[in-house]
């Protein structure tokens, strides 16, 4: 079975949100968007898009999206088969969180690495 497959995304948390969007907007040129982030869309070598993005994104510190975790990123790894991969690290001993999300955007898992990081398994929908 296949575990990682790719990032699907980089969360942190800061103490100025709005602040430090600004800053990478200003000076890396990053196209932070009203929702806080922005979608990388992937393209080839030559610059061609194809199917898939990576998000980037930074919210407030005071929010509770990373807990358990106290880290203030939040790494989202894309995967085949999210229920498979859950399973497997159950098996293996790790700390994976009861809480599945099922949306339009896809499923989505959590496990705790040893560290105290909350991990974010994305499976996306089928297409992307």
């Amino acid at each position: 079975m296949k575990r990682v497959t790719g990032i699907g995304g980089i969360f942190f948390h800061a103490k100025d949100p709005v602040a430090l969007r600004a800053w990478y907007k200003r000076h890396l040129g990053v196209d932070v968007q009203d929702w806080g982030g922005t979608a990388f869309t992937w393209a080839d070598n030559a610059g061609n898009p194809f199917k898939g993005t990576t998000i980037w994104s930074i919210g407030a510190a005071d929010s509770g999206h990373f807990a358990p975790s106290t880290s203030t990123f939040m790494i989202n790894y894309r995967v085949d088969d999210l229920a498979a991969l859950l399973q497997a690290l159950r098996d293996e001993g790790c700390q994976v969180l009861d809480k599945t999300d099922d949306s339009e955007y896809g499923k989505f898992g959590w496990v705790v690495d040893p560290e105290g990081n909350k991990v974010e398994l994305w499976e996306p929908p089928a297409g992307q």
